[in-house]
């Protein structure tokens, strides 16, 4: 009896250990294929196969939105033709939101397809013709509900005749365009060309740097290569390290393009196809480069604690975009000085332009730095008429408040820290050794390490107040002193913009405040003629043989109906700001120049 009882214990035991072991074995898992057999129909074509799910059903989510572009874009629309099988059994589906797909599984293998139309070619969608594909992972790849930190595999099939697939992710050695992504995120961020474009390559830091580069354009491959690698290195210097193996570009060289996408290893830049033929063309495709190549610290790993890891169903929100996206442009200026791409002059009047610019717009007035970056969601992608008077970049006025709270730490350690020891301190702290995103706290208290001193005001005032900073008594650090060229001018200004693209002339900003403004001009009013004289140009080029005080008897087209709208000219209210080192510099303020833009 003992012995049957203890055959039976140890046949328990055995069946037990057989069914964990089965269990333990049998992880889910995840793979892709990507297809495109008639890319002229601009349509991806995506088999998913999920292996080893338990339960009865099967969500799939997609996207709404991509990291780095913050608006809700709704990928989901684009999605047609959603099937799954088990085996070769079709398994009923449902639609449970906008995008979400239930599978019933059953608990089996699933094979699941679908279609995504493509043919948005911007940094932030996804596109396919007959040239060329080109896609972002939240914008065609669906993941399993819950799933998201599952590893999976890509097999990418490009169009017959085409040889060439370049993306930032791990290829599966051995298997050809076939890559391996450890999560949802990383797929997600990682950009995919696919076409028979050029491959550029160069080492920077001892890494391999490639340029994927899709469309004929009038750049020198040497050259640029060349370049791009100062500029590389001398981003990598501020943060004392390069933290990736490989990283790719992807360049679409269009018509008329601008704009680009930071990824985890990778960035997606729109260039105009003319552009490399100019000094002024060249080096804004350069200072893009600086700018996209910047965020592989400052967003992709040194980050506001909201912006990863990512709800993909929803907004994020976060004041701190003016920080993210204001001092990457703020560096890409800088790096472009101390990489010797612009002289001592162009980047004084950079600075000018800046700060003329960020002043000039009556949103300045109206919304903070944080506000600014908070709202992105609903203002920075979706700009109306009236987005001039109530709006503000947080890209333009984080810039400038980089550059000051740049000359705030240059002045309190007297030229010896500068902006790019806090950011690599900050960096350090969150990234390396907390592995996660910053509060607002947290990267003011980081800031003041090197300030010494609390910077409570600063923060008050100009990030999430709205007041205009004395812009010489912070670039005085440097030796730098601020003009108004304007300051003593007595010229009138009309504060509307008008078109005449579509043959006449149309209203299509009106400034707040402005001499429009009080009389009543409105967006999409027709000019029609102007004291006594039928109008078929912009008026504003007549505006200058006026004075302050004089009436313009406007005659408008408003819905059909004539009016006639006398406009009082005013003054003009407008900055222009010119920068100018001043002729003798301190000793204390050379050193300060120097370290702040001089190569490290």
């Amino acid at each position: 009896m003992q012995k049957i009882i203890h055959y039976w214990a140890s046949g328990v035991l055995l069946l037990l250990s057989v069914i964990f072991s089965s269990s333990a074995s049998a992880a889910p898992t995840i793979s892709y294929r990507l297809s495109m057999p008639e890319p002229h129909t601009h349509y991806f074509e995506v088999e998913m196969r999920l292996e080893d799910f338990r339960g009865k059903n099967l969500d799939l989510t997609m996207p709404v939105w991509t990291p780095g572009s913050y608006l809700i874009r709704e990928f989901p629309k684009n999605v047609e033709a959603f099937q799954a099988f088990v085996g070769d059994k079709p398994v009923s589906t449902s639609k449970l939101d906008k995008n979400t797909w239930r599978v019933a599984s059953g608990g089996k293998d699933v094979t699941v397809k679908y279609k995504v139309y493509a043919f948005e070619l911007t940094v932030r969608t996804s596109f396919l013709d007959a040239s060329h594909g080109y896609l972002n992972g939240t914008s065609v790849f669906m993941y399993p509900e819950g799933h998201k930190d599952l590893p999976s595999t890509l097999t990418v099939v490009p169009f017959k005749g085409w040889s060439k697939v370049s993306t930032g992710l791990a290829p599966v050695p051995g298997q050809q365009f076939t890559y391996r992504a450890p999560n949802y995120d990383v797929l997600a961020d990682s950009p995919i060309e696919i076409g028979n474009h050029q491959v550029l390559s160069f080492e920077s830091n001892g890494v391999k740097h490639e340029v994927a580069m899709y469309g004929d354009a009038n750049y020198d491959p040497s050259q640029l290569t060349a370049d791009m690698k100062k500029v590389t290195e001398e981003a990598a210097k501020v943060f004392g390290e390069l933290p990736v193996n490989y990283y790719l570009f992807i360049v679409h060289n269009l018509p008329a393009g601008g704009g680009g996408l930071e990824h985890l290893n990778s960035t997606t830049l729109h260039a105009t196809r003319t552009a490399y033929g100019t000094r002024s063309g060249y080096n804004g495709f350069l200072t893009l480069v600086a700018h996209e190549y910047f965020h592989l610290w400052n967003v992709k790993r040194l980050r506001p604690i909201a912006l990863g890891p990512f709800d993909y169903n929803q907004e994020v929100y976060t004041n701190m975009l003016w920080v993210s996206e204001g001092f990457t442009s703020y560096y890409a200026d800088v790096i472009m000085r101390r990489a010797g791409f612009t002289s001592e002059r162009e980047h004084l009047e950079k600075i000018g332009s800046s700060i003329t610019s960020v002043e000039n717009t009556p949103g300045n007035k109206v919304v903070s730095a944080a506000e600014s970056s908070f709202n992105a969601w609903i203002k920075q992608y979706r700009p109306d008429e009236n987005s001039y008077n109530t709006h503000l970049s947080y890209y333009s006025k984080g810039a400038l408040l980089g550059m000051l709270l740049d000359m705030e730490i240059l002045k309190a350690t007297n030229g010896t820290k500068s902006l790019d020891d806090a950011m690599k301190a900050l960096y350090d702290e969150y990234y390396k050794k907390k592995k996660r995103g910053f509060t607002d706290e947290e990267f003011q208290k980081g800031i003041e390490k090197f300030t010494g001193r609390s910077l409570d005001d600063f923060f008050r005032r100009y990030v999430f107040g709205k007041e205009t900073p004395e812009y010489n008594a912070f670039l005085s650090t440097v030796g730098i002193n601020l003009t108004d060229l304007n300051l003593n001018t007595n010229q009138p200004l009309l504060g509307a913009a008008i078109s005449t693209s579509s043959g006449k002339p149309l209203v299509t900003i009106v400034t707040r405040n402005g001499s429009a403004w009080k009389a009543g001009l409105n967006v999409n009013d027709e000019i029609i003629g102007m004291n006594g004289y039928r109008v078929t140009d912009d008026i504003n080029k007549s505006v200058p043989a006026y004075e302050v005080g004089d009436v313009l008897e406007v005659v408008v087209s408003r819905s059909g109906q004539l009016m006639i709208l006398p406009v009082t000219l005013l003054k003009d209210p407008t900055v222009k700001y010119r920068a100018d080192l001043v002729s003798s510099l301190s000793e204390v303020q050379r050193k300060a120049y120097q370290k702040w833009t001089s190569p490290k």
